[in-house]
């Protein structure tokens, strides 16, 4: 059927003019992706009835704004972590609880974010609306990345993006097919690997780049120095990450512009997708001006609540009695992206695989393409020497991650033993960095220091 040899609902005939095809979603108008629908999954419907009988219209505007923002998410009661946090830091609290507060703190903001810059998008079109997403997208793995290398701590840098691309491809991935398969164990879930496609062989490049100045290390002689080898590294490392940088800027292109029609969810008559909770805005809540005034301001928020997270990062390693790797690796990508994460997996228990592969692939190629080479240019123009060598331990874990979830994906169905499987893949390394309380070695460019102190004096590769 139809269905089932176009996934997405185009037509051959209709593919000859795929800028407006039938078939295609209302979010196209707006330049909303699967990281938008994700979020959408999470929002809830205001009621402005009471607030409408206010006399005094600035005041009306003001409380109306307040309602959208703050109130219009499931997840509106973690907001409370927030001052918390501010106030556990002013009275000089425990260290790790304001770490705890922080991370709780940051996961209703990543999801206002989104929903910031798609009511910005109705104003911009869909174009910048998409770099807007595209952008802000993963905002907090940025601030995280930049202000720990301001504090001088690559390693917490290279471990929280490493945590982030696995956490994609396998938690996330793997819980969304493990619940969509048990909801939907009587009906074969499929979905468009064109998709997928393009994500895994721009992760591939992304892993490229990760080997070679790893290999380096391996393939030079005794005659070769260790600082030549750090240097070598260290600018194939930069180069690479111009190179990965000119890669996303093509990879934006090719989603917004040139093949936006592989990106963009579709509505599908038969089974009405978008009969359900997850309401289709078709004008814009807030207005432009209070839109970007809101994003500016919760932008700051994640930049205070992440500097807690890195300046307390290492305390709450001691008291916790769990090691940095763990820490950045596992539960920094858990928490800080726990929006993203449920509606990944409330698309997938509505048999709306695809949505649910844009979150997770489209997450991880971001932040492999551009929030890893970007912290690598940050660094090298504070005059930090961070490269893309990862250590062998880590980057076969994202090596071994990456072809796992391709063969998962390579069919175009599936069902919950895929999603079991990659959801112990994670497992597993998990419970790698668990155990793992070996000292970093000089010249591996992770922190050369234990990994409960992690906090300067890098000689990085």
């Amino acid at each position: 059927m139809g269905s089932i040899a176009e996934p997405w609902g185009i037509s051959e005939s209709e593919n000859a003019n795929y800028g407006t095809p039938k078939g295609l979603s209302r979010e196209l108008r707006h330049g909303k992706t699967a990281h938008n629908m994700s979020s959408s999954s999470l929002r809830k419907k205001s009621d402005l009835r009471l607030i409408q009988k206010v006399p005094c219209k600035s005041l009306q505007n003001v409380l109306s704004n307040l309602q959208e923002v703050i109130l219009g998410t499931k997840l509106a009661v973690l907001f409370l972590a927030i001052p918390l946090a501010v106030i556990a830091d002013y009275y000089h609290y425990g260290r790790p609880l304001i770490f705890g507060l922080s991370l709780t703190g940051l996961t209703p903001l990543a999801e206002r974010v989104s929903f910031l810059t798609e009511q910005l998008a109705f104003y911009t079109g869909p174009t910048v609306g998409g770099l807007l997403n595209a952008t802000c997208g993963n905002a907090t793995e940025l601030i995280i990345a930049i202000l720990a290398l301001a504090n001088n701590k690559v390693a917490v840098v290279k471990y929280s993006l490493l945590g982030s691309i696995l956490s994609n491809l396998l938690l996330v991935l793997g819980s969304s097919l493990f619940c969509g398969g048990i909801a939907n164990i009587r009906r074969e879930q499929r979905f468009d690997r064109k998709q997928a496609d393009v994500n895994f062989f721009l992760l591939l490049m992304g892993l490229l780049c990760h080997l070679l100045p790893l290999l380096l290390k391996y393939a030079a002689t005794g005659e070769a120095s260790a600082s030549l080898i750090n240097k070598m590294s260290l600018s194939l490392s930069r180069t690479s990450s111009i190179v990965m940088l000119i890669a996303y800027i093509a990879y934006l292109i090719f989603q917004l512009w040139t093949h936006r029609q592989l990106f963009e969810a579709q509505e599908d008559d038969e089974d009405n997708a978008y009969n359900d909770e997850v309401t289709v805005e078709e004008t814009p809540v807030i207005g432009f001006w209070s839109g970007f005034a809101w994003l500016a301001g919760m932008t700051l928020v994640i930049a205070l609540l992440s500097e807690y997270v890195v300046a307390t990062i290492e305390d709450a390693s001691d008291s916790w009695g769990l090691s940095v790797s763990f820490i950045s690796i596992i539960l920094l990508p858990i928490v800080g992206n726990a929006a993203e994460h449920a509606g990944a997996i409330i698309f997938a228990f509505k048999n709306k695989l695809d949505i649910s592969l844009g979150v997770a692939l489209g997450s991880a190629t971001q932040i492999s393409l551009f929030v890893v080479p970007l912290s690598v240019i940050v660094a090298w123009t504070m005059g930090i020497k961070m490269d893309l060598n990862f250590n062998i331990l880590e980057t076969s874990c994202l090596a071994l991650g990456i072809i796992i979830t391709a063969f998962t994906l390579q069919d175009g169905t599936s069902h919950y033993m895929k999603g079991l499987v990659l959801m112990l893949c994670y497992v597993i390394i998990a419970a790698c960095f668990f155990v793992d309380q070996i000292p970093q070695p000089k010249g591996t460019g992770l922190g050369m220091q234990p990994k409960n102190s992690v906090g300067g004096g890098f000689v990085s590769a």
